[in-house]
């Protein structure tokens, strides 16, 4: 019977096995820091079976920064945490199929790597921008201290002495931290999209330049969608001295570029002013279209002959489609002949049209504005806790262009829970059944704050509130597809392992030390705590339905109609064990303390061998 691991995945052992998986011969075996013996890559022979491409030398091109090495260790290390359930603190917390998560959100997404990988269609974010001020309820100074920066980037020798000076008014130290903390949760963010997801990134002008080019590299150059300029203020601030900054900006990365479809814009009178139908055409009004090639190509010069014979010359650089095109395209009606006969017109019907695309610049009066944003804060909680949150307008165009009215969006730096908001008035307003995933650290509010003021000591209680407030409104609204509406939530806590220091190393203690610990779980944790632990590990999403039963005088959890099938109660009966294996679940698990010696532990197998062959046994 196997133990569960209780750990997050560690990303680094994930990638040696999946280089051992296209160069077995480069896997070979080390010692970790406790002697133990791990896999590792032979570097020289994965050099010498990939000698035309492997870079070797000075010159590269590549974004680089102090700390991006030691990001990567981090963003690929394991962690012995898990999340705990707080029905108390949640909404609908039986049926919802949201989630709400309190916790640094690198640890969180590394928890979750397992049970939302490839499930994720949609992320937005909107991460600190870095500014260096401190009036912002969220901290968003990520520059290096002097000490930091100088000692990661080697700036003294092995007597302390500096090697180089440098003009510190332009210390790329204000960036590295930065750089590193927004690459890590990149580099995992990346492996929750399906092929045809993408991720939507909040930014301003200080680390516009640094974000596209990590994206380049996390996300690859051909995955680049767009960057999105968004007019975040309307009026003009009218300071004198310097530029009234009135916009910010979107990029947007998709996971796989021949997967991802964009969505388009709903269209208005004003886009379809310009189309008419002069000729009583049958298919509608249509409007003329281009004719021309954009580049000169030889193959596409030739001449056009009209019904009655004349001749049309190319354009300089040729026609649009091949001979054989155009000709079928003559006979569709799709290109026509003017009057004269002297030019061909190319027929746009406007019932061809799905909507329009998408431009790169959004207008606040469009997607809404950060006073908007104020304002949809002022009217949920009387006044606004934040000041600068992003409105829902600009969420529901970023919704919209996804075109999936089923899909589960993440947003890890959740803030006041907009997207969240957004997401529910768009359900509402569709009938769609998008679902979220909202992560957000508890960072206390200063004293000073709104928010405090109001009564609120973190930004996730802040948010939190939001979701109650603003799912109230939409269920107020009274509109009819808001009667099975989802504006429930799950809240989950960050939290240390569920289990105790022996459940990772045993061999630290001796038989006299076990005796006295009576169980390697702790003592605080409740059953619900441990059956969520283990949906980590196995990789189960966290919001789908569960029930409890008395078995034999047992406590048996059903997650998801078996897919696992739990039991952490103490001696669990032979009888107990077989009611569950014959219900042939997909996973069972049990206390390691369930049973008590290795033969009860063997009998237990035997007995899902017998009745549950397919089902994989562990125990915590």
């Amino acid at each position: 019977m196997d133990k569960m691991r209780m750990e997050s995945l560690d990303k680094t052992a994930q990638n040696v096995e999946q280089i051992g998986a296209m160069f077995p011969n480069c896997v070979t075996e080390t010692v970790d820091e406790n002697g133990k013996p791990k896999k590792a890559i032979n570097f020289d022979l994965l050099r010498q079976m990939l000698s035309d491409d492997v870079f070797e030398g000075d010159e590269a091109y590549e974004f680089t920064w102090v700390g991006k090495k030691a990001a990567i260790v981090e963003a690929n290390k394991p962690i012995r945490k898990t999340l705990r359930p707080c029905p108390e603190e949640s909404v609908d917390w039986d049926t919802t199929e949201n989630l709400y998560i309190e916790g640094d959100n690198l640890e969180v997404l590394k928890l979750l790597q397992e049970s939302y990988l490839g499930k994720v269609k949609m992320i937005y974010i909107d991460p600190p921008y870095n500014t260096g001020s401190d009036r912002f309820i969220y901290p968003d100074d990520y520059g290096m201290t002097q000490d930091e920066y100088d000692d990661a980037a080697g700036m003294y020798d092995k007597d302390g002495n500096k090697v180089f000076q440098e003009n510190f008014n332009s210390n790329p130290r204000y960036h590295s931290k930065w750089c590193s903390m927004i690459y890590q949760r990149l580099l995992l963010a990346r492996d929750f999209l399906t092929n045809d997801g993408a991720i939507f990134i909040s930014i301003d002008d200080k680390e516009q330049a640094n974000l596209k080019k990590i994206c380049d590299e996390v996300f690859g150059g051909a995955n680049f969608v767009a960057t999105v300029v968004w007019q975040h203020s309307i009026q003009p601030k009218g300071y004198l001295g310097n530029f009234s900054i009135q916009h910010s900006y979107v990029l947007i990365y998709c996971k796989d570029a021949l997967s991802f479809k964009l969505g388009s814009l709903g269209r208005t009178d004003e886009d379809n002013k310009a189309y008419s139908n002069p000729d009583n055409d049958p298919k509608g009004p249509w409007r003329s279209g281009d004719v021309r090639n954009a580049l000169y190509r030889p193959n596409l010069i030739y001449d056009i002959v009209s019904p009655s014979g004349k001749i049309i010359k190319p354009c300089e650089n040729g026609w649009r489609w091949s001979k054989e095109a155009v000709d079928e395209k003559i006979k569709t009606g799709e290109i026509v002949f003017n009057k004269n006969e002297t030019r061909i017109i190319r027929k746009i019907y406007l019932s061809n049209l799905e909507g329009r695309a998408p431009e790169t610049i959004w207008f606040g009066k469009d997607v809404g504005t950060t006073r908007e944003g104020v304002s949809e804060l002022k009217q949920l909680f009387g006044q606004a806790p934040f000041d600068t949150p992003k409105s829902t307008k600009l969420l529901k165009r970023c919704i919209t262009l996804m075109n999936d009215p089923e899909m589960l969006i993440m947003d890890f730096f959740s803030g006041s829970a907009t997207t969240a908001d957004a997401i529910m008035q768009m359900n509402a307003e569709d009938g769609g059944h998008r679902t979220y995933i909202q992560i957000q650290y508890p960072e206390e509010c200063g004293e000073t704050t709104l928010a405090y003021k109001q009564g609120y000591k973190t930004i996730s209680e802040v948010g939190k509130e939001r979701i109650r407030r603003a799912g109230a409104k939409v269920k107020g609204d009274g509109l009819l597809t808001t009667n099975n509406l989802d504006v429930g939530f799950r809240v989950l806590e960050i939290d240390g392992s569920n289990m105790k220091d022996v459940y990772y190393a045993p061999d630290d203690y001796n038989q006299g030390m076990l005796t006295g610990l009576g169980s390697n779980i702790k003592e605080d944790r409740t059953d619900l705590d441990l059956l969520f632990g283990c949906l980590l590990e196995w990789g189960l999403p966290l919001s789908m339905p569960y029930t409890s039963e008395e078995i034999g005088g047992c406590t048996v959890h059903i997650y998801n109609d078996g897919d696992l099938i739990a039991c952490f109660d103490e001696n669990i009966p032979n009888e107990v064990v077989k009611s569950i294996a014959k219900r042939q679940p997909l996973r069972a698990v049990f206390r390691d303390s369930s049973f008590a010696n290795s033969p009860a532990k063997i009998n237990v197998t035997e007995i899902f061998k017998l009745l549950a062959p397919d089902t994989r046994v562990k125990v915590i």
